[in-house]
């Protein structure tokens, strides 16, 4: 914080007068966060705040209506910056605190230049208005990513850069923000969001759904799924739960909402307390996407999950969610973690110990190529969800765990979750808290299991 100084009437009189309106010199934000995975993802010179985001869709066109209202604070005197957002949608028009601005699309690049250059550390706010058919991206390991359209809807999971197919933004998951969702879809749909369903309105045949997220998310962890979805909004125990299932999953998704609480209170005891204000799952019918993801409060499943996905997504909640980290090559924070939780949870079901599934893992020939991919840097973008990161992931942690004994391994994953909590962290602070946790040099540990190639001796 700043503190002016008291100047006297003489001292005052002295200084050269500026006009009111003067703006300070300013530059340009970085067009990047600087990632090397994904090297255009994100921006600098601001710090988003929230996202207040107003879309229209509709299915049969597949046409999409959008207002982002962003509230942020500049990190240093900018003159223009820029937002991420895919050029198959089209922006009408840019407001910078309440005054046109000029802006240019490009890629996946939305250039803003405001009509006065921006203070730093003040706060701004901004307006994007934007239509357009939004398509997914497809990721460097072939998987599709985003706005992806499904026959009755919309399939909305943005993990590592689909956030840039449906609304502009600061896509990069060091800059978490709250977030507010209204959605306008046809009646017989329903738009299912992160965070706490706030209400529903219906008119001329259409409905609008209100969803507002509390704690800050990174973008790569928002959905906004559309279909013909059941949905039940309701307490479950001692949660909020809430499910929108598909109608052709309607059998096999009985009991669903009642399947998280003892798995949140079970990692509640060992993790610390659940991070969020509500919980629940979207299971949509989505064959073709083939992977299920970790959406903040609400994971999104393309079939109903089997009791260890339901596990790991959870898990997810404390371990990528709140607690994510600052680089992608630090996946193995997210992955190997809720794939530990998996083994964790399937133990206390008695239907197979933690041992016996780091056995099973530890059982792959030396030779094999699980063992020569570093599990803190796999390599690259086309590698981030491959078995290393989550299984070599789990087996470090279980070597931690045999390294300091239980009490110290789950002191270190409470004050994971609870130090870093809605916060970034990267593979050194973990390091650096479990030798301070644990009060031992666990460098060897960590440098055989994390970062050298081969398979670590027993």
């Amino acid at each position: 914080m700043k503190r002016l100084l008291a100047l006297t009437a003489a001292a005052f009189l002295a200084l050269p007068l500026t006009p009111a309106t003067a703006s300070p010199a300013g530059t340009p934000g970085a067009p990047s966060a600087g990632d090397p995975y994904f090297p255009g993802q994100g921006n600098g010179g601001y710090d988003t705040r929230h996202y207040d985001l107003t879309l229209d869709y509709d299915p049969a066109s597949g046409h999409l209506s959008g207002r982002a209202a962003i509230s942020a604070r500049a990190t240093q005197a900018l003159s223009r910056f820029n937002l991420d957002l895919a050029d198959t949608l089209t922006v009408r028009s840019v407001t910078v605190d309440g005054r046109p601005a000029s802006f240019t699309q490009s890629g996946s690049e939305l250039v803003v230049t405001p009509a006065r250059t921006l203070h730093d550390r003040r706060g701004f706010s901004v307006v994007v208005r934007y239509d357009g058919t939004p398509a997914h991206v497809l990721d460097p390991d072939g998987s599709m990513d985003g706005w992806i359209r499904t026959a009755d809807g919309v399939y909305n999971a943005n993990e590592p850069q689909g956030a840039i197919t449906w609304y502009p933004g600061n896509h990069h998951m060091t800059d978490k923000a709250t977030y507010r969702f209204t959605v306008t879809v046809p009646a017989d749909r329903v738009a299912v969001a992160n965070g706490d369903l706030v209400r529903r309105t219906s008119m001329g045949g259409r409905a609008t759904y209100e969803w507002n997220v509390r704690e800050h998310m990174a973008s790569y962890l928002a959905t906004v799924s559309i279909g013909t979805f059941d949905l039940t909004d309701r307490r479950v125990g001692r949660y909020r739960v809430t499910t929108a299932v598909d109608p052709q999953a309607r059998g096999d998704a009985t009991g669903f909402a009642e399947r998280h609480p003892p798995v949140l209170d079970y990692f509640g005891e060992l993790f610390g307390r659940y991070p969020y204000s509500s919980t629940g799952g979207i299971v949509d019918n989505a064959p073709e996407v083939g992977y299920a993801l970790e959406t903040q409060t609400r994971p999104l499943y393309p079939r109903v999950p089997s009791e260890s996905l339901l596990a790991h997504e959870l898990a997810h909640q404390w371990f990528g969610d709140s607690v994510t980290p600052t680089l992608w090559r630090d996946i193995w924070l997210n992955e190997g973690f809720a794939t530990y939780a998996e083994w964790l949870w399937a133990d206390k079901l008695g239907t197979r110990t933690v041992q016996a599934a780091f056995d099973e893992a530890y059982a792959r020939p030396a030779d094999d190529e699980f063992w020569q991919t570093p599990t803190a840097d796999p390599g690259g973008p086309e590698n981030l969800f491959h078995d290393p990161v989550y299984d070599r992931g789990a087996m470090t942690l279980h070597a931690l765990r045999g390294a300091t004994g239980d009490a110290a391994f789950f002191a270190i994953l409470r004050a994971w979750a609870r130090e870093h909590r809605y916060g970034n962290a990267d593979t050194a602070a973990f390091i650096a808290l479990a030798e301070r946790v644990s009060g031992k040099d666990l460098g060897a540990l960590f440098d055989a299991w994390l970062f050298k190639p081969g398979k670590p001796a027993l």
